[in-house]
């Protein structure tokens, strides 16, 4: 650790390691409360300080060390909270190789932990105890069971003391499993020197001070929630408020009521969080707030709209925020977070370009009036890193009016993926063709530099983004194509759709001949929204069944998913039976008679329900204790109106997984509920209690304890 006499005005001193920089905190800084959490999302809170986050996690450690396993990974299995955050440093504080994961919920498959497990090989997990109850029933699982489990609350003051670590710039510190792919899992090598850099860069682009203070919802098993919502605030020495992805989700008021309550200076997340706070929150629930802390509102991790910025502006724009706060900033998990950024209290850089050209792959602006016009946000300017913008298949560079891939060099960098060192040459160590300029991270991400300022246009790849996560299409059309025997297994095709500014997902899936005379599209359609939501815990938006051998395809046999999309919204693919969440968007000319009436089923939507209207979502008609009858007719209605189909299609002992309800969809739901009910809810109530019979029972059977508890 650099030598430094502490002044509360400094910059932060340069680091070799994250623990130097945490053990630095400790020292002057030992009294300061580091990271506070919103336990309930509200006003029940914990913290901790610097110094006994340093404690803590060298106690942790010394047991670490104990058992041998430097230079191992360690599985960190736990929910939000100041005990992962604990973890996390301890493994750091060993020398071991942190690998973040979420947990497993009850009745949820294991899929995508078990790749995880099977790809890094970790040799302890770490937990709580009361997450260790709930992980010992996945125990059976070959994967968990050679695991030494931890819980970490029980882990007593260890007889041997914590031994410094002797560790370098370079030392891998955590691996980042890339949120979307189920069967080949790739882990990011992230070392001390990539979380430092980015933190350098960060606290510079955001201008941060010992001052500032962050609100942070997201995930911390992710980039933009672990580097700049648990990293950043240490690396800047100032405090942070955090709360659960799940309790925002639920009540997305939670967010700016902590934001206005704590004063806070930094907050943000991906562009649907904002969309979902310009929807969701009422008039009255805004007079509430008081956002003029708000000196930066980063917007990333998804496509940026501008649209939505301007809602948000004008929704709150009266209650203190001001747009020059928004800042749209571009990054991956492969440049440890941040790669461009915009400046501080600038109005975000708009261009208007021409949607068709931009097809083309060429910038060519247009006025706001023209029809094609089309609206870009941009992601800022470069920051202390090269980019270039380069022809993917001649690897040259681009010209200054031409859209390409986005290729980045710089020491934010990771080091590659986890024992994928094909894959690592490919990605991580690409060079010009013409200059041998290198290397370069291939992004996989399509854009072009106008002024210095990055705009992102697009994916080389069939990457798809939905709230902020990454999705591989090869995955989900596995799922799919397993889903039921009606589907032609390898001719299908999973891509997204921009639907009133959001990203959605769609299915395409030829149906197998034999199947063809009598398809039960409902069983079908079903199969596939449950199988998708399970394994991806994601919403289809769209389904379409296809004729036996009609799905575009390249000539060497390979299924052309930007061909199936531009067919869907052409509506010019040789549909056999669709069905979709809009019905207003059904493709009827190229329904099948005999299936016509299923998919029609399948389809029609009831009249929707609104929680405050003069109807049955009205709480106030109902009795003071609601009965089972009610509580399952309120949510059979509510359910129905997510799906858009009749009441009487929704099985109250059907699992909720059974209706491929997304996570988002679900934590709503929750808040509608206790809304309804008048009291607050768990946000794990759906999975707890998994289908309307045995929620209803629960409900009944505790109803009159909440009313007179409203914490409960």
């Amino acid at each position: 650790m650099t030598n430094h006499i502490y002044d509360s005005t400094d910059t932060p001193p340069n680091f070799t390691t994250v623990v130097d920089l945490l053990r630095y905190r400790a020292i002057y800084q030992p009294q300061q409360t580091a990271y506070t959490f919103l336990v309930d999302g509200e006003t029940q809170e914990v913290s901790i300080t610097y110094q006994e986050l340093d404690l803590q996690s060298q106690n942790i450690a010394a047991y670490l060390q104990f058992l041998g396993a430097r230079g191992e990974r360690a599985l960190l299995l736990f929910h939000p909270g100041l005990e992962y955050i604990v973890a996390f440093f301890a493994c750091l504080y060993a020398g071991v190789v942190a690998v973040p994961a979420y947990p497993p919920r009850r009745n949820q498959k294991m899929s995508r932990l078990k790749a995880i497990i099977a790809d890094a090989q970790p040799k302890v997990l770490l937990t709580t105890e009361a997450l260790l109850t709930n992980i010992n029933q996945f125990t059976s699982e070959p994967e968990l069971a050679r695991l030494r489990c931890l819980a970490i609350d029980k882990i007593e003051e260890h007889q041997a003391s914590w031994q410094k670590t002797a560790l370098e710039s370079s030392t891998l510190a955590f691996l980042q499993y890339t949120s979307g792919s189920t069967g080949t899992p790739k882990g990011v090598m992230v070392s001390h020197g990539n979380l430092l850099h980015n933190s350098a860069l960060i606290y510079k682009c955001f201008e941060h001070t010992l001052n500032s203070k962050g609100v942070i919802w997201l995930p911390p098993y992710h980039d933009m929630g672990l580097i700049g919502g648990v990293l950043q605030p240490l690396y800047g020495g100032f405090p942070v408020i955090l709360m659960s992805p799940e309790n925002f989700l639920q009540k997305p008021l939670r967010w700016l009521t902590a934001i206005s309550h704590y004063k806070a200076t930094t907050s943000g997340g991906p562009n649907f969080a904002y969309e979902l706070c310009a929807n969701k929150i009422t008039d009255e629930q805004k007079a509430t707030l008081d956002l003029s802390s708000w000196q930066v509102a980063f917007n990333g991790a998804e496509q940026i709209r501008a649209e939505t910025q301007e809602r948000f502006a004008a929704a709150f724009a009266g209650y203190g925020f001001r747009s020059s706060a928004f800042y749209p900033c571009y990054g991956m998990a492969e440049t440890t977070l941040i790669v461009s950024g915009g400046l501080k209290e600038a109005e975000p850089v708009l261009e208007i370009i021409n949607r068709d050209a931009l097809e083309q792959k060429r910038v060519v602006p247009a006025s706001q009036e023209n029809y094609q016009a089309q609206k870009l946000v941009s992601c800022g300017h470069l920051l202390e890193q090269q980019i270039i913008i380069a022809h993917p298949e001649t690897l040259t560079c681009c010209l200054p009016n031409e859209v390409g891939e986005i290729w980045v060099s710089g020491s934010s960098v990771a080091q590659g993926y986890w024992n994928l060192p094909e894959e690592t040459q490919r990605t991580f160590q690409a060079y010009l063709a013409d200059t041998k300029a290198g290397p370069f991270l291939r992004t996989g991400d399509l854009g072009f530099l106008k002024d210095g300022e990055l705009f992102v246009t697009g994916r080389l790849k069939d990457l798809i983004i939905i709230r902020g996560r990454n999705h591989y299409p090869q995955d989900i059309e596995l799922t799919v194509e397993r889903s039921h025997p009606a589907l032609r297994q390898g001719y299908g095709a999973a891509f997204s759709v921009d639907v009133d500014g959001e990203e959605r997902l769609v299915i395409a899936f030829e149906v197998e001949r034999s199947y063809l005379r009598n398809l039960d599209v409902n069983e079908v359609v079903m199969a596939i929204r449950e199988a998708v939501r399970q394994q991806h815990e994601i919403l289809v938006y769209a389904i379409l069944l296809l004729k036996t051998g009609s799905i575009p395809k390249t000539s060497s046999g390979k299924i052309q998913r930007h061909a199936c999309r531009s067919g869907f919204q052409a509506v010019s693919l040789d549909v056999v039976a669709d069905w979709t969440e809009n019905p207003q968007s059904k493709v009827e000319q190229h329904l099948q008679p005999e299936v016509k009436y299923l998919s029609e089923q399948v389809q029609a939507p009831e009249q929707k329900t609104q929680l405050n209207g003069n109807n049955f979502g009205e709480r106030s008609h109902l009795p003071l204790a609601p009965t089972e009858q009610t509580i399952q007719h309120w949510l059979v209605t509510q359910i129905a109106n997510q799906l858009n189909v009749h009441s009487d299609e929704i099985d109250i002992q059907e699992p909720f997984v059974r209706y491929g309800l997304d996570s988002a969809v679900v934590l709503g739901l929750c808040d509608d509920l206790a809304q309804w009910l008048g009291y607050n809810l768990e946000p794990t109530i759906f999975w707890d209690y998994p289908n309307i019979e045995t929620l209803a029972r629960y409900l009944v059977k505790n109803s009159s304890l909440s009313l007179n508890n409203p914490s409960c």
